[in-house]
């Protein structure tokens, strides 16, 4: 894959800047108005631009420029080379004042981040203290649990618009509670999509939190066993969660159709799930739901991690070679919702460079927001665009993490768990207080 200083000794002065041309902007992100800091030029408005930066000479790569676009190119020494800085006071220009308003916005995105980080440790430590306190105080339990339901119905089933975001792996801590909530999350988008009632969508909500609390039953010994390696024996009892859920969601007082959802949520369209066998006309509506959602996740963040599948692999696979197990129109929604590139997928840019998707808008899935590689940036300052507002820019491709080379990894830090959480503006900024 070419990397930035791939002919870091080839250079043109402004008068030579021509479409097609593949050149570096050696200065501060913030400095200039585009998106990046390396691109090929592709209009005579760019070029504009780049002469009134006040760079004597651009560096550029003749191996990613167009064939035709400098044949005569002749390699200049480095050390002879002066970049001098745009002015700093130019308040009126134009193409600065835009890139401010891309700053701005890059500013606010991070404050949204960090606010839907709050809320996100707060909703684990709810399903936390489900684990914890369910059959002894299942009163204090279930409001907790109403709440945060109430907070996703409200979201997801009465916003205009919601944004999905990829969550760190250091924002919760604790990763055991993290798949009742990416099974809610899921299971909430779809459900306003297929334009579900809000009784309905709270009583998804819940059945999806709380699905697997079976598994509070099940000896540890099982649940962290690597799958490959147990036995018969072991792999029966691990799927008596499914009754043992029921009878734990019986004895906190859940509605039968949250006990339904808990209880199918393994079972398949085409008859191949447990612990009935049943198909998808046997299926709660809201179950197929659950247990479509479920299936994903588990293809994501297996006990196994060395066999997690990165979301674009797992929605592939679902399509591909399982469709049969779904409910198609369910299924399609889904891969409608997150995007051929859900968060928390590594992807290459139709500008090579590389970027995880970090926030996507199920209304516009293919124009995600990304974190964007840049050795030159700090990692803690990485840029994020939203190729909502870059239409040059394309998702070209999805790399596996074990792809990228150790310091890009480092940089971007795919989450070894991929785990989601939501917000709709004001809602995000109430939960997270």
């Amino acid at each position: 894959m070419p990397q930035d200083k791939a002919s870091p000794d080839y250079y043109v002065s402004p008068d030579q800047l021509c479409p097609g041309l593949y050149i570096f902007l050696d200065l501060p992100w913030f400095s200039h108005p585009f998106s990046f800091n390396n691109f090929k030029i592709r209009s005579a408005d760019q070029i504009k631009i780049l002469r009134e930066l006040g760079v004597k000479r651009f560096r550029y790569d003749p191996d990613r420029s167009d064939a035709d676009a400098f044949p005569s190119a002749v390699p200049v020494p480095a050390e002879v080379i002066t970049v001098e800085l745009p002015p700093a006071n130019d308040q009126n220009d134009p193409a600065l004042a835009a890139k401010r308003e891309r700053i701005e916005r890059l500013r606010e995105q991070r404050v949204r981040l960090d606010n839907v980080e709050k809320a996100f440790v707060k909703a684990a430590a709810i399903m936390r203290n489900i684990n914890r306190n369910l059959l002894s105080r299942p009163k204090e339990c279930l409001a907790e649990v109403g709440e945060l339901v109430e907070q996703m119905a409200r979201a997801f089933l009465e916003a205009p618009e919601l944004t999905l975001h990829v969550i760190g792996d250091k924002a919760g801590g604790e990763e055991v509670y993290y798949h009742g909530l990416n099974t809610s999350i899921l299971s909430m988008m779809l459900a306003k999509e297929l334009g579900t009632s809000i009784e309905d969508g709270r009583l998804l909500g819940l059945g999806a939190l709380m699905h697997d609390i079976g598994l509070m039953d099940i000896p540890d010994r099982v649940l962290k066993k690597n799958p490959d390696e147990q036995t018969r024996a072991e792999i029966e009892l691990r799927k008596l969660h499914c009754e043992y859920g029921v009878k734990l969601a019986q004895k906190a007082g859940l509605p039968e159709n949250v006990q339904l959802m808990i209880y199918q949520h393994h079972e398949m369209a085409d008859g191949s799930g447990y612990p009935r066998g049943i198909k998808r006309e046997g299926m709660h509506p809201l179950a197929r739901i659950i247990s479509m959602v479920n299936y994903y996740d588990n293809l994501c963040n297996p006990v196994d991690l060395a066999k997690a599948l990165t979301p674009h692999e797992a929605l592939s696979l679902m399509f591909a070679q399982r469709r049969q197990k779904f409910d198609p129109a369910v299924l399609q929604l889904l891969i409608r919702c997150l995007g051929v590139y859900p968060p928390g997928s590594i992807v290459q840019l139709s500008n090579d460079a590389l970027a995880l998707v970090q926030s996507v808008n199920p209304q516009k899935p293919l124009r995600p927001w990304v974190l964007i590689h840049d050795p030159k940036v700090p990692k803690e300052e990485a840029i994020m665009l939203d190729l909502e507002q870059e239409p040059e820019i394309n998702i070209s491709k999805a790399i596996r993490p074990i792809q990228l080379p150790p310091a890009v990894y480092e940089y971007l830090s795919p989450r070894k768990r991929v785990t989601y959480f939501f917000d709709n503006g004001a809602e995000t900024s109430r939960g997270a207080q």
